[in-house]
């Protein structure tokens, strides 16, 4: 052993000997790796280094491929039910609102969130109208402007109708989350648009939206958490209906009043 050892101190280690001083160091079951040259013991850290540098950048996607994950699910998934805790955060209010109910989505274009917790109320976007029924106030609002960003904005996320990298600018972003196995990201839209950015958490397994958290200009933030997701589900035409009784108000917007109406 003091010949070769004698001899490596003037050679550049051997790639199949410094694979051995690797495996040595990482489960020591040869003793014969015990009077090892102090460079060769360098050597082989720096190649442990390397191979787990390796492959945590082999196995963690690109922003490029967790983009296109996310696409291709949400092109490919028809409908989605779930419940939903929707948090907003005002930036005039210390205690934010919460909110909790179902969420109901099917293609092309029908959505509902049923909020039960703390206030019944519903939200159904259906043939171009967006609808506020609140039955304690015996009120239903319609409306067919974009003024209902948040809603409106996830409904294009939702559908895939929106392509991700041709209408932001995506990044990685780390935010607190107690879902350990999830993507993030943020999106800044690359038009000027009434909130400044979007926070996303990707399942990593399903690659479904988990959160989506909107900051708009005002400082104020919308955050909405999707739970016991089902997709591909039979959502009849009744959840997208809405009947309410005769004697409520229907309040129409009259900055954006259409002559037809559904």
């Amino acid at each position: 052993m003091f010949f070769i050892e004698k001899k490596l101190k003037f050679s550049k280690p051997d790639p199949a000997y410094l694979t051995q001083v690797t495996l040595f160091l990482l489960f020591r079951n040869n003793s014969s790796f015990a009077s090892l040259p102090p460079f060769y013991i360098i050597d082989a850290m720096k190649h442990i280094i390397g191979l787990l540098i390796l492959s945590w950048l082999s196995s963690s996607p690109t922003i490029e491929d967790i983009t296109l994950k996310v696409e291709r699910k949400l092109r490919s998934v028809q409908s989605i039910q779930s419940n939903f805790n929707q948090i907003y955060y005002s930036s005039s209010v210390s205690t934010p609102l919460i909110e909790k109910g179902k969420f109901y989505f099917k293609k092309p274009d029908l959505m509902k969130w049923e909020y039960k917790d703390p206030e019944e109320k519903i939200f159904l976007y259906k043939e171009g109208a967006f609808l506020l029924y609140i039955p304690e106030d015996k009120e239903l609002f319609r409306s067919y402007s974009s003024k209902e960003k948040y809603e409106s904005e996830i409904l294009s996320l939702l559908s895939g109708k929106k392509q991700l990298n041709e209408n932001y600018l995506i990044e990685p972003s780390s935010f607190p989350s107690e879902n350990k196995k999830a993507h993030q990201l943020k999106l800044t839209p690359r038009e000027e648009s009434e909130y400044t950015y979007i926070l996303l958490e990707i399942d990593e397994k399903t690659w479904l939206i988990r959160r989506a958290i909107f900051f708009d200009w005002a400082g104020n933030k919308n955050e909405f958490k999707f739970s016991q997701i089902k997709t591909d589900v039979r959502l009849s035409k009744k959840v997208f209906e809405l009947k309410v009784p005769a004697d409520v108000e229907i309040i129409e917007d009259e900055s954006d009043k259409k002559s037809e109406c559904p």
